[in-house]
């Protein structure tokens, strides 16, 4: 009953967010010692704030008996990083942490809240690379971008009534209308509209078992965070060209807000062990940190231990 509402700048605003959401939304909150124990690294763009949030709700709703929908529950744990650690997020973390499978990457469309889930061929390793700089998305640098996104949208929405998000753009009506968005609303825009495209194109690729075509969407997709939403730092654009230099490589980009993170690679199975052992020593060579290295592989999402 005596839950702090003002924000506190520290870890603990993600679970205080989440039980005064919970509290909100009707749920009888039981006295409770919480130990958290995690292994998602912090900082690395792993969507480690959206697992630390549906944890806590999941532990709280089982403490009260009480079951709610992942899609309600996705929303109560980005209204808590919203509202009460200050980061203007999306839904697709919380809603991947929540419904993800084995074997298969999410197809989220965060307008309708519609999800699919496509087979990433088993062929293909996903290895994570960390640049073991961490970056906080809360400090402004993504709250900005997102920030830049919206004057976009008002910026055209003045000429075009119907443009209600970047998503009801394409990439030649964007061209067309350049006149209209200054530098670097102009580019923050285009990274936009374009990923957009790529996200669909990516799906077909998946489906079609398309490794080729994948990779090169997920290249084009680094250079157009590092150049149009200007999100990259070296060492992920390091990490990347590395990857690229690899022949068992598929396709390397960045994740996550940016600024330092990880970067996510698509491998050849066979040459997933080599890759590991090349890149943490290639990017050791050359910046003297040690990288840790995750394996991507698809799991299901998040649950209660039994």
């Amino acid at each position: 009953d005596a839950l702090p509402m003002q924000r506190r700048g520290e870890w603990s605003d993600y679970v205080r967010g989440v039980l005064i959401e919970l509290r909100e939304a009707g749920v009888h909150l039981h006295g409770a010692d919480l130990r958290i124990h995690g292994n998602i690294p912090l900082g690395a763009g792993l969507s480690s704030s959206a697992s630390f949030e549906v944890a806590a709700a999941l532990a709280m709703l089982a403490l009260a008996r009480v079951q709610m929908p992942p899609l309600d529950l996705a929303k109560l744990a980005q209204r808590a990083e919203i509202r009460h650690v200050g980061t203007r997020c999306g839904i697709m973390d919380q809603l991947a942490v929540l419904c993800a499978q084995p074997g298969h990457a999410l197809f989220l469309d965060t307008r309708s809240l519609q999800w699919e889930q496509i087979a990433v061929p088993r062929e293909a390793s996903i290895v994570i690379c960390n640049t073991m700089i961490e970056h906080e998305l809360a400090s402004g640098a993504y709250n900005e971008r997102r920030s830049q996104c919206e004057r976009a949208v008002a910026l055209l929405h003045g000429r075009y009534p119907q443009i209600r998000a970047l998503r009801d753009v394409g990439v030649e009506q964007l061209a067309e209308l350049k006149s209209l968005l200054p530098s670097p609303i102009f580019e923050r825009a285009r990274h936009v509209v374009t990923e957009n495209g790529r996200v669909m194109e990516a799906v077909r690729a998946l489906q079609a078992n398309d490794l080729s075509r994948l990779g090169a969407l997920m290249y084009e997709s680094h250079a157009s965070l590092r150049d149009d939403y200007a999100v990259s730092c070296p060492q992920l654009d390091m990490l990347v060209e590395m990857a690229r230099s690899f022949e068992g490589t598929i396709g390397a980009r960045m994740t996550g807000g940016g600024f330092g993170g990880c970067t996510v690679n698509l491998v050849h199975r066979d040459y997933a062990a080599e890759f590991r052992e090349r890149i943490a020593q290639a990017y050791q060579r050359e910046t003297g940190v040690v990288p840790e290295l995750y394996d991507g592989t698809p799991s299901a999402g998040a649950a209660l231990v039994p």
